[in-house]
């Protein structure tokens, strides 16, 4: 069980963990490649609820095929399950950025009224400093 969020869970079956061994292996990497981890999942026949589907297809993303089949490889640690545990974590974060609502970009310029607030407030500080000291009652 693959917990998403508080309302998301994902099943043990939607998720295809497969241990994969390259062929001729040799060399110093022989024990990662034996603990190299595929792991696949089809967006489109999963449990996940439509708003999450939809998101998850729209993302750009290389892992996400046009067909809705996300394939992860994990292969950086020495044991089978770290490299399992990694590509678990991988795919919760895919779906998590997703489905995160993008935040509105501020305008790249800044308003004319806030420009005129911000040399009005300069001018009046500047103005304030220049008569420090030497106004004498």
């Amino acid at each position: 069980m693959l917990t998403i969020s508080n309302t998301v869970e994902l099943a043990d079956w939607e998720i295809d963990l497969s241990q994969i061994r390259a062929q001729g292996a040799g060399g110093q990497n022989v024990n990662k490649v034996a603990s190299a981890v595929h792991l696949r999942f089809d967006i489109l026949h999963s449990s996940l609820p439509p708003f999450y589907k939809e998101r998850l297809m729209a993302y750009a993303d290389q892992r996400i095929s046009k067909e809705g089949i996300v394939v992860i490889k994990a292969q950086s640690h020495r044991t089978l399950e770290l490299n399992k545990e990694d590509a678990l974590a991988r795919l919760k974060e895919l779906i998590q950025n997703a489905v995160k609502q993008q935040k509105p970009r501020r305008p790249t310029k800044p308003t004319k009224g806030s420009q005129r607030r911000r040399v009005d407030k300069k001018t009046r500080k500047g103005q304030t400093k220049a008569l420090r000291g030497k106004v004498k009652i």
